[in-house]
């Protein structure tokens, strides 16, 4: 039940809403590296220790990524959506069996880490990392354009990339119950409605004429590249588990 308790406290963003929301002396950037950094060691925790999750918990969790979505909905800051996103998936990280439900947030970790990326490079070219009024980046920086738009359908659970496929395969193999159901209807549809209402205010509609767009540069490219290839890695994996 400990186990439980502290992998609840480091995923479902227990020390967000308690103590790093009130917190003057840290911005949205380094609140969402301390997020990702408590859900890595969930992760690593539950790579190693066999845990049973009680109804109440994933009912709590259930609850935070409920009032997640809804704050996630009210944000146009893409450091502040990244962490909201690791709270709405994080009954996910304890409904699912372990192995499946560690990868699912490892597969969640790399799409953020490239969401971050696009933070970073809004913040220096734009002054923030708030998208508010910077749409077009399809048309006007290609190679932004694609990397976030791949980023946001991961998030939305979309096939066939691997959030989906891991989801997919935790459905097939699940022993389902209302409890169960209840959370895949919620996360999944929460997930899907808030990656996609970014979409129009970022990679679609027309430039901003007020605005330089700044396309990422080789050593951007390069590392973007590389989060694509982890995801198709993990697609593999979550396809393969599909279908076994």
């Amino acid at each position: 039940m400990l186990m439980n308790i502290i992998l609840f406290l480091l995923a479902a963003g227990v020390p967000y809403y308690l103590v790093l929301e009130r917190s003057q002396k840290l911005n949205s950037e380094k609140i969402f590296l301390i997020s990702g950094f408590l859900l890595l060691c969930a992760i690593v925790i539950a790579s190693f220790v066999e845990a049973q999750y009680s109804g109440l918990l994933v009912i709590l969790a259930l609850l935070s990524a409920i009032f997640s979505i809804y704050k996630a909905t009210k944000t146009t800051n893409f450091y502040k959506f990244g962490y909201y996103l690791l709270f709405i998936n994080a009954p996910f990280f304890m409904l699912f069996i372990r192995e499946q439900g560690v990868l699912y947030s490892l597969s969640l970790l790399i799409t953020l880490a490239g969401v971050y990326s696009i933070a970073k490079h809004y913040d220096k070219y734009y002054g923030s990392a708030n998208y508010h009024g910077i749409s077009g980046t399809t048309l006007a920086t290609p190679y932004v354009g694609a990397f976030l738009t791949v980023y946001l359908i991961t998030l939305a659970l979309y096939p066939p990339f691997p959030n989906a496929l891991f989801l997919l395969s935790n459905m097939i193999k699940e022993e389902t119950t209302l409890l169960w159901y209840i959370v895949v209807v919620v996360v999944f549809f929460g997930n899907f409605l808030v990656a996609m209402r970014v979409m129009p205010k970022t990679v679609f509609g027309t430039p901003n004429t007020n605005l330089h767009y700044v396309d990422l540069t080789s050593k951007e490219k390069i590392m973007h590249f590389m989060i694509i290839i982890a995801l198709l890695g993990l697609s593999i994996i979550g396809f393969k588990g599909a279908i076994a």
